[in-house]
């Protein structure tokens, strides 16, 4: 299983390291230490408490933080896998964006997705919704 240090889990869960490191130590993410004593997050932890922090409303940090997706792409991780028979769905965290990708079971296998995984969603499309606050 993949983990993560709290600078790599500060910036997919779109706060500082500071942040991310305050809420280890308040024990709201569970760290371990590698050998040469670096806190770590596992991927899995990660990811749980990425989608539990979304549902609390985003990060503690700048409420009023702007985020963008240079070339439309959202670096997150990876907290959903739903696998049929030859389609899946995959949900990636992003911050405070929650992306959800239909594509094929093999694609999912190819690229040996798992959830707390490091993962970018690339969002291509024609047409785009603009709703007024």
């Amino acid at each position: 299983m993949q983990s993560y240090t709290i600078g790599q889990a500060a910036r997919l869960l779109g706060v500082s390291p500071d942040t991310a490191r305050r809420w280890a130590d308040a024990g709201r993410v569970a760290t371990h230490r590698d050998e040469t004593g670096r806190r770590l997050i596992d991927g899995r932890d990660l990811a749980a408490f990425s989608v539990e922090l979304a549902k609390a409303g985003g990060s503690e940090e700048d409420a009023g933080a702007s985020y963008t997706s240079a070339r439309n792409a959202f670096p997150g991780i990876v907290t959903a896998i739903k696998l049929g028979d030859v389609a899946a769905q995959v949900e990636i965290q992003a911050g405070p964006h929650r992306l959800v990708s239909l594509l094929t079971r093999e694609a999912v296998e190819e690229l040996g997705l798992e959830v707390g995984m490091e993962a970018t969603a690339r969002v291509k499309s024609t047409n785009v919704h603009i709703d007024r606050v």
